[in-house]
């Protein structure tokens, strides 16, 4: 038997779900895949061999389409780093033996920058003990868009649609009254900046958006920002702000360092929020006028009732692409997106080798962010406004979206 195993990790997204039925469709139409097998909890889930029979849980097409409009992961997710083999290679051999015990001859991670990680060290260890019964693949997701080796990554565009689509809603609503206001939108990026940027995407149907962006790849200063601030109040009472939850000032340090503390997460990521209200407060203490802050949050990962139509379809195309890399004998490749054209959108599905995207982080270029630093240009919405055409048509129950929802008693049982 020649079974596949599916996994996914990292921050969910509104489309990742997208992608696990573009891998488990292409594999119900495969002569070359006999079972289907989910893990719970990524590669955690895998260590602890957590399975379920996705074609029990994927019973007709109307399951694939609701899996497809379901936010977050489906199977769940962690954030566990693999160690290097040569550190720690009873994990590796447990992982292998695992594999066999289970007849799984291919393994499709989806996930963003860690996840890409554990896909190579794995393919890394397969082939330098020359395991041939084994290939693995990732499928690259992040809202952050951060991802190397792919031009974009699916769950940036809805998450890019939401964050437009919720300023441009923002600004109708500051501008109802006659006094002068501030209102900072704080929205998710560590160190980068691409989807603060989209919020730039709020202007394309004539508003004004916010008129000042700042991205993390910018270094910050507050004297500027507060001259910004004056220069925008010169001409107008109300006004939006966009900022990076990332943000950096002069020396390098997350403006919300001064909120937070030192904690990290599994990857030695420190836990950043706050720069919005950091940022609200310098305000408050240094000018006269209203201001408020807008945390945009979790909101932006998991919005699927507004998500692109077309990061939904790339999503799912590059599902059944990960899974072409292994069944062609590829080892390690991550499945990526190659841009052919803006205008018209036309992109190719292909793969790079996941070693290409693992641990690095794709930032805005300089050549997109305008001179004075608190804006983008229209490099930057020829480049984002593809990303969020087209709406699908969302299946509503009892007046809100419905999802598919896995029993409970089905997690941590093995299939």
């Amino acid at each position: 038997m020649k079974n596949l195993l599916i996994a996914q990790s990292g921050g969910p997204t509104a489309v990742i779900n997208a992608s696990l039925a573009g891998v488990a469709e292409a594999a119900c139409v495969s002569s070359r895949v006999d079972g289907i097998l989910g893990a719970f909890y990524g590669i955690q889930g895998v260590l602890n061999e957590q399975f379920v029979d996705l074609k029990k849980v994927l019973k007709s097409s109307r399951d694939s389409s609701l899996l497809c409009q379901t936010p977050a992961s489906l199977l769940g997710s962690c954030r566990y780093p693999l160690k290097p083999w040569r550190e720690e290679e009873e994990e590796y051999e447990k992982l292998v033996g695992i594999f066999r015990k289970h007849h799984i001859s291919y393994f499709i991670y989806i996930g963003g920058n860690d996840s890409m990680d554990t896909v190579f060290k794995l393919s890394e260890y397969i082939k330098e003990k020359e395991i041939a019964d084994i290939l693995i693949a990732g499928v690259p997701k992040t809202i952050d868009n951060d991802l190397e080796g792919t031009d974009h990554c699916p769950g940036f565009g809805s998450a890019a649609k939401y964050v437009a689509a919720t300023v441009a809603e923002l600004e109708r609503d500051i501008s109802v009254y006659p006094v002068p206001g501030v209102t900072i939108v704080e929205i998710m990026g560590r160190n980068a900046g691409w989807l603060t940027a989209s919020s730039a995407l709020s202007r394309i149907n004539g508003a004004s958006g916010p008129e000042l962006i700042y991205l993390c790849e910018t270094a910050f200063s507050e004297e500027r920002f507060l001259e910004d601030m004056r220069r925008v109040m010169s001409r107008k009472k109300a006004f939006l702000i966009a900022v990076s939850e990332g943000l950096r000032d002069e020396n390098g340090f997350y403006l919300s360092e001064q909120v937070q503390t030192e904690q990290t997460d599994a990857f030695g990521h420190k836990y950043i929020s706050g720069a919005g209200k950091i940022l609200e407060n310098l305000i408050r203490s240094r000018m006269d006028c209203k201001v408020r802050t807008a945390e945009l949050s979790l909101m932006q990962r998991c919005a699927a009732h507004i998500a692109s139509e077309t990061d939904l379809k790339e999503a799912w195309m590059l599902g059944g692409k990960a899974l072409q890399c292994v069944l062609d004998g590829k080892n390690g490749e991550m499945a990526s997106i190659k841009r052919l054209s803006s205008n018209p959108y036309m992109v190719e599905f292909t793969s790079v080798y996941s070693g290409e995207a693992a641990n690095r982080e794709k930032k805005v270029p300089k050549e997109m962010i305008c001179s004075n630093g608190c804006d983008v240009n229209e490099k930057m919405m020829d480049y984002l406004r593809p990303l969020i055409q087209g709406e699908r048509s969302v299946k509503y129950e009892n007046g809100i979206p419905a999802h598919l929802i896995l029993e409970e008693n089905l997690a941590g049982k093995m299939a």
